[in-house]
């Protein structure tokens, strides 16, 4: 019985607590300004008419890229990249793996197609 009045106490003690560190309700701030409302008000005549206010970035249109290479050598390259055997893999990949590579290339097929000469496997 006593150890159920000790808990009593203890909760009485901790609700006590916190009770005590309510904030007290200090009234409305006045706000404090440098401008006169007139000054306010047509600050926010200009703000309202101003031309593209809320207009996100690409809204307008494309964006100007500057070009460093040639649209068909990026292209080119980009293919043979994602043609590129293995292009995920290495040798440490997997346990006890090696890379073995001896399919020919897309890109080099597609050329010595085009030239008339057959592909050949390493």
């Amino acid at each position: 019985m006593k150890t159920s009045h000790i808990l009593a106490a203890a909760a009485l003690t901790l609700l006590a607590a916190t009770g005590a560190q309510a904030e007290t309700y200090q009234g409305v701030n006045t706000a404090v300004s440098t401008k006169s409302r007139d000054d306010v008000n047509a600050e926010a005549v200009r703000a309202a008419s101003a031309p593209n206010q809320n207009v996100t970035r690409g809204s307008r249109g494309a964006e100007t890229v500057a070009v460093s290479k040639d649209r068909a050598l990026v292209e080119a390259e980009a293919v043979r990249t994602a043609y590129a055997p293995n292009q995920n893999v290495t040798g440490g990949s997997r346990v006890n793996s090696k890379v073995v590579s001896n399919m020919p290339h897309p890109m080099d097929v597609r050329v010595q197609a085009q030239q008339g000469t057959g592909a050949t496997t390493k």
